[in-house]
């Protein structure tokens, strides 16, 4: 069943970049409070991911923009994928709500088995497992959910497209 609403209708692009950046803007907060750490010191590990492990040292304009390249092509990718699959799927935009919680659970996983294992191979072993970061990491990415669905719904309409 689909909308309508191709991936060339400006309401799809619309919802994609609204909710990416938006979500994943404040994605980058949520992970300087949740890390307990300064966001110079969280763009310089940004860099090392993309570029290179002696980003440490470099410049700290090149680790915000690799900060901002990660965080942000992430974002507008995860995002892209909610939009794509509510343009078709209308349930996902009635019960928005229950859809991006749900989603929000689902990037979580994604993200701790498919990324965070990127920082890994940079060798930046920075965090470890206890509780209360699962549950913080869990309540940020149930919120990216919320906000991508939440702009997936209103740009897309709540039911089919007239």
């Amino acid at each position: 069943m689909t909308t309508g609403i191709g991936l060339h209708h400006p309401a799809t692009w619309k919802a994609i970049l609204s909710g990416g950046f938006v979500a994943g803007t404040i994605g980058i907060g949520a992970v300087c409070l949740i890390a307990g750490l300064d966001p110079a010191w969280i763009a310089k590990l940004g860099a090392v991911a993309l570029f290179y492990p002696s980003a440490f040292r470099g410049d700290t304009g090149l680790a915000v923009l690799a900060m901002l390249l990660l965080q942000w092509g992430m974002s507008l990718l995860i995002a892209a994928v909610f939009v794509v699959a509510a343009r078709d799927v209308p349930a996902m935009r009635r019960f928005w709500v229950g859809c991006g919680l749900a989603y929000g659970a689902f990037a979580y996983f994604v993200m701790n088995n498919g990324v965070v294992p990127l920082l890994d191979m940079a060798h930046l072993k920075f965090m470890h497992f206890t509780l209360g970061l699962f549950c913080k990491n869990m309540l940020a990415m149930l919120l990216f959910g919320l906000i991508v669905a939440g702009f997936a719904r209103h740009f897309l309409g709540r039911d089919a497209a007239a």
